[in-house]
């Protein structure tokens, strides 16, 4: 029988459905003194979003930071770009803008 890797939620991230904050375990919350390392299941039941003062049930699981975004069944398409952190992702679609630019900008040159 093989051993299976246990999925630990202890440094999710958890993101406000109201305003977009995300509370991420590694940084804390300054404004309410909760130290960085933190994971949000220990954080009190009266905690509340710093930014709009949502409650803490009106935050959603967004998983651990420098993670593939969608769903897993589904990052196995996509010619490997669903694999891509979403930075990852940032960079590759700018950085193909800019280079399109350059090249565009470079046909001035030509005579």
């Amino acid at each position: 029988m093989s051993e299976q890797a246990v999925a630990t939620t202890d440094f999710d991230r958890y993101e406000c459905r109201a305003c977009g904050y995300v509370y991420e375990p590694e940084k804390g919350d300054d404004k309410h003194d909760i130290a960085p390392g933190v994971p949000f299941a220990e954080l009190s039941p009266t905690w509340r979003c710093p930014v709009c003062g949502a409650k803490k049930n009106a935050f959603t699981n967004i998983g651990p930071a420098g993670q593939a975004s969608g769903f897993q069944e589904n990052l196995k398409y996509g010619l490997g770009v669903n694999t891509l952190t979403p930075t990852q992702k940032n960079l590759l679609i700018f950085g193909a803008l800019a280079l399109a630019f350059l090249f565009f900008i470079s046909l001035y040159g030509l005579q």
